[in-house]
């Protein structure tokens, strides 16, 4: 399954005047990442980043005005983008721009059922938030100690290893298959089960403070020999 954690930059909040500027996207391939990526700046036209835009992410009209629009980067996205489904934090505000810039030439917005909202999973998990991506970052262990603007591509590295942790880190994927296997009686065909385990990016820290840590080795101390602990060290 194919996953594409992408983020844009605008040069405002309203999709009916403002535009993409900036794209950056992460390739998943059964919630691992693959190495590929998409970053792309786009010129906007005559829309000028608002300033408070610009706060934001730092991308002048100056550096844009030499790059290509839209209507000629859309294929190079799509291609990019494919089947997959589209993930974003905030994908309502994401989204939005993006099937507006399709709709602007002539292309069909991407539907619904292919887009992923990590702030709505983010909500339900963690209900108490906050909920923000540099949140998330704090709550999973996650070093965004480089993002000092907002920017695509980043987003997308940053999202991509918070949506892991969301969806369970390290796990288990089964794989299910056919094969033809000889018996004496015979070609049998049986089951085969593949295990895929994707490691984490980086352990989770631990939750037992030091003072639990001590209080738990003190309270083993005085169980001694009478203690299953002891026990089992004995026996290894």
């Amino acid at each position: 399954m194919r996953e594409i954690i992408f983020d844009t930059e605008t040069t405002g909040l309203d999709n009916r005047v403002d535009r993409i500027i900036e794209i950056g996207g992460i390739e998943l391939f059964n919630h691992f990442p693959t190495g590929r990526t998409i970053h792309l700046y786009i010129n906007p036209g005559d829309q000028k980043v608002h300033p408070d835009a610009l706060a934001v992410h730092g991308i002048t009209d100056e550096f844009l005005k030499d790059k290509k629009p839209f209507a000629e980067l859309a294929e190079e996205i799509l291609e990019f983008f494919g089947d997959a489904r589209w993930i974003a934090h905030n994908a309502t505000f994401d989204m939005g721009f993006v099937n507006a810039e399709f709709a602007r030439i002539g292309l069909p917005p991407i539907l619904p059922e292919r887009v992923i909202d990590t702030l709505s999973m983010a909500r339900r998990k963690h209900p108490m938030g906050p909920n923000s991506l540099d949140a998330l970052c704090r709550r999973y262990g996650i070093d965004n100690s480089h993002r000092t603007k907002h920017g695509a591509l980043l987003d997308s590295e940053l999202l991509a290893e918070v949506y892991i942790e969301m969806i369970g880190g390290r796990q288990a994927a089964l794989g299910l298959g056919v094969a033809d296997i000889a018996t004496p009686a015979g070609p049998r065909i049986v089951e085969e089960v593949e295990i895929v385990v994707l490691e984490r990016s980086r352990p989770l820290a631990p939750r037992l403070s030091e003072a639990e840590q001590q209080a738990h080795e003190a309270l083993v101390a005085k169980l001694g020999e009478k203690g299953i602990w002891a026990k089992y060290d004995r026996l290894n």
